[in-house]
């Protein structure tokens, strides 16, 4: 659904300031802005007739244009381990996924912010999509507002489909609802947002947002980082780090670095000793994290022993270092891969059907 003249426009998604010009461009009392922000965000209605304050007339005025709808996940997969699955259709006919991670009394939801990627990560199942679009602020909301076990999220990562700061604005804004008192009122520190460093839009994260940050690391090494991450040829990976150590003064900010591991290829103590360096006297962590097979990608994981040995001597060099539990693997969590084999599944049903119609 799209802000046209024949499609209403979703009120979730939007900031006080652009809820306050709507009430303005519709000659509604100034007051009712607060009173939609309310609805729409401390009691998640999903009709305007349920905004029970506003007078009949105003409920007339404001569904004519907009609407307090979500739009419903199409599938669910619940793996063993608890983790689910949830995949949403787009508004431009594509797919994306969230997937919610209860561990004990922790609820994490991993959200998308793109449908595909354009980054070309050589590992990464969502980039072999390709790029289709950007999730409005709605999109992103919606995911977070419309699983199950919404009220439930303790913590949020925005580690999903796509590359959060090639989205900006509207990843901005979808910080702004959740962390601000007329939106949902989170503190930064439930909230990490990834990216594998788009360094104009780094800056003006760590500027405008105190929430935690994550950056896709993976190698120590620039020429290696660039063979796997090919944004490594646009953003150098020692400019991310100065500019890391620049804002991480006297900030309360989390940062990690997220260290997928692939055997024969960043695995060695070589790749300890490089990652002590680069990374010497920044308050981080680094999360590593064990490869998944992902179709026509011939990388593997080292077996645990390495990984193993190779957490244990980063942390011997000073950096806390953790192995991330893989989650929900026979449900295929990792991100992009229930997505590719929807997206896939339309496409075989758009030919058949094509081929059926011109018989």
């Amino acid at each position: 659904m799209s802000e046209s003249e024949d499609k209403k426009v979703f009120l979730l998604g939007k900031t006080k300031s652009e809820i306050e010009a709507l009430v303005q461009e519709l000659s509604l009392p100034k007051f009712t802005a607060q009173q939609i922000l309310e609805w729409i965000y401390k009691k998640r209605v999903t009709q305007i007739d349920q905004m029970t304050n506003l007078s009949v007339k105003t409920r007339e005025i404001l569904s004519e244009r907009y609407t307090a709808e979500r739009i419903k996940y199409t599938d669910v997969k619940i793996s063993q381990d608890k983790t689910k699955k949830y995949l949403f259709p787009t508004e431009k006919g594509s797919f994306i996924e969230a997937a919610f991670i209860p561990d004990k009394e922790r609820y994490t939801l991993c959200v998308s912010s793109q449908t595909g990627c354009k980054m070309g990560c050589l590992f990464c199942a969502t980039g072999r999509q390709g790029f289709q679009g950007n999730l409005s602020t709605f999109e992103i909301l919606n995911q977070i507002f419309s699983i199950d076990e919404s009220a439930k999220i303790t913590n949020l990562v925005y580690m999903g489909m796509g590359e959060p700061f090639d989205n900006f604005e509207p990843v901005m804004k979808s910080l702004e609802i959740l962390t601000s008192s007329y939106g949902l009122g989170w503190s930064p520190k439930r909230i990490t947002v990834s990216t594998i460093g788009i360094i104009p839009n780094l800056v003006k994260f760590l500027e405008k947002s105190q929430c935690h940050l994550a950056i896709s690391l993976h190698s120590p090494f620039e020429e290696d980082r660039k063979k796997l991450m090919p944004i490594g040829n646009v953003y150098n990976l020692l400019d991310v780090i100065k500019i890391l150590r620049e804002f991480e003064i006297n900030s309360q900010r989390r940062i990690s670095f997220e260290y997928i591991m692939f055997k024969g290829i960043n695995d060695t103590l070589r790749h300890v000793n490089e990652l002590a360096r680069l990374l010497n006297g920044i308050k981080c962590r680094i999360n590593l994290l064990k490869f998944h097979p992902v179709a026509n990608v011939p990388f593997e994981s080292p077996d645990i022993m390495t990984i193993r040995r190779f957490k244990d001597a980063l942390n011997d060099k000073g950096i806390l270092t953790t192995l991330r539990t893989s989650r929900g693997l026979d449900i295929e969590a990792a991100c992009g891969l229930l997505s590719t084999k929807k997206l896939l599944q339309k496409t075989k049903e758009q030919e058949v059907h094509h081929k059926e119609t011109h018989k």
